[in-house]
């Protein structure tokens, strides 16, 4: 397992339409579901991501091309702290339609970078590689649930 990237893919039974309604919603891997709706994506746009569970994320739009590709930039292990380059990570998106299908891939990378010690960057891969595949069978599940 690399300590710097993380990289998981899906193919989601919805068109890639619905699914990039989903990914363009700022957050949407951490943040309350209940909050994401009417969110969209902008460039340059930094939002707070607010889970009661595991604390509140700014997450920062970095690129928008619709509606194959959006990066975003979080701190996943600071949680509360303001977004700086030395403790965040890159999350990058991509889809790609599949006749009616879409493959989502997430690709999120910076971890040898955050300014922490060794104990909590590798905390971090080791967190977000397990949470990933749930995240992403989450959005696999509402983009097929509304597409039916």
């Amino acid at each position: 397992m690399s300590q710097d990237r993380i990289e998981r893919e899906t193919l989601i039974e919805a068109s890639l339409e619905r699914v990039w309604e989903l990914v363009a919603q700022p957050g949407f891997w951490v943040a309350d579901k209940a909050s994401l709706p009417g969110t969209v994506a902008r460039e340059g746009e930094t939002l707070l991501a607010k889970n009661p569970h595991h604390g509140d994320f700014p997450v920062r739009v970095e690129k928008v091309d619709p509606p194959t590709y959006l990066s975003y930039r979080w701190a996943s292990a600071f949680p509360g702290q303001e977004l700086r380059e030395d403790n965040s990570t890159l999350v990058e998106f991509t889809l790609t339609a599949e006749g009616a299908r879409t493959r989502l891939r997430v690709v999120e990378s910076g971890f040898a970078s955050l300014a922490a010690p060794e104990e909590l960057r590798s905390g971090a891969v080791r967190d977000n590689s397990g949470g990933w595949p749930l995240e992403l069978e989450a959005l696999k599940a509402r983009a097929e649930e509304s597409s039916v």
